[in-house]
C-alpha cells in the first residue's frame, strides 16, 4: 500500500498544529507549508509578525502563482512520502489543492479542523510561545486574528480546500474528543 498524505486545512487556532503534532505522536512525517515564509523572513532579517508574514506569503504568490506554496513544497513532500505517511500542516489555496490532487491523486487527503472564530480569537490571545522556536504557537490579537482570517479567505483562495475536504473535525471540545475524532479519521485513512 503506497504511502498516505495527510494534508490538514482550517483558519488559525483551529487546532491543525495540535492534529498535526498528534499524527507525528502515530509515525507520520511532518512538513509545515508556512514555514518558507517564516524561513524567508529571517533570511531578511525581518521581525516575524503579521504585517510581515503577509508581504511574504503574499510575494511568493506574486513570483509562483496561487499554488506557490506547493510548488515549493512538493519536493520535500517527494522525499518524505518515500519512507513515511505524510501530514502537510497548513494547506491553504484551492490552486494548491489542485496542484497536490494531481499529483497525489487517491494518496492525498484533507482533514479541515473547525472551530468558530470567537474561540480560535481566545486561543490564539492565550498562547504561550515562549519554546516555539519554528514560531508554530504565536500570539495574535484579536485584531490581528480577524485581519488574518480575512487576508486567507479573500486572498488566498483558503475557502476551497475546506470546502473539498474528505473530513471535517469540529474542535469545540477537549484535547480527547479532538484525538478520538483524529483516531477516527485515520482509521478510514490508512484502511
Amino acid at each position: 500500500m503506497p504511502n498516505k498524505i495527510v494534508c490538514i486545512v482550517g483558519m488559525p487556532g483551529s487546532g491543525k498544529s495540535t492534529v498535526a503534532d498528534e499524527m507525528v505522536n502515530k509515525g507520520f512525517a511532518y512538513l509545515r507549508f508556512g514555514q518558507i515564509t517564516l524561513d524567508k523572513i529571517k533570511e531578511e532579517g525581518l521581525e516575524v509578525n503579521e504585517a510581515n508574514e503577509k508581504r511574504i506569503r503574499e510575494d511568493f504568490r506574486k513570483q509562483y502563482g496561487m499554488a506557490a506554496f506547493a510548488v515549493l513544497n512538493i519536493p520535500k513532500i517527494d522525499g518524505l512520502i518515500e519512507n513515511s505517511n505524510v501530514v502537510v500542516d497548513g494547506l491553504y489555496s484551492w490552486s494548491e489543492y489542485k496542484i497536490l490532487k494531481e499529483k497525489y491523486g487517491d494518496s492525498m487527503f484533507v482533514l479541515s479542523v473547525y472551530a468558530p472564530p470567537g474561540l480560535r480569537y481566545e486561543r490564539l490571545g492565550g498562547r504561550s510561545v515562549t519554546n516555539d522556536d519554528k514560531q508554530r504557537f504565536r500570539n495574535f490579537t484579536e485584531k490581528e486574528a480577524k485581519a488574518r482570517d480575512y487576508a486567507e479567505i479573500e486572498n488566498l483562495e483558503k475557502g476551497g480546500p475546506i470546502a473539498m475536504a474528505d473530513f471535517t473535525i469540529i474542535n469545540t471540545g477537549t484535547i480527547d474528543e479532538l484525538k478520538n475524532d483524529l483516531n477516527k479519521f485515520l482509521s478510514e485513512v490508512l484502511k
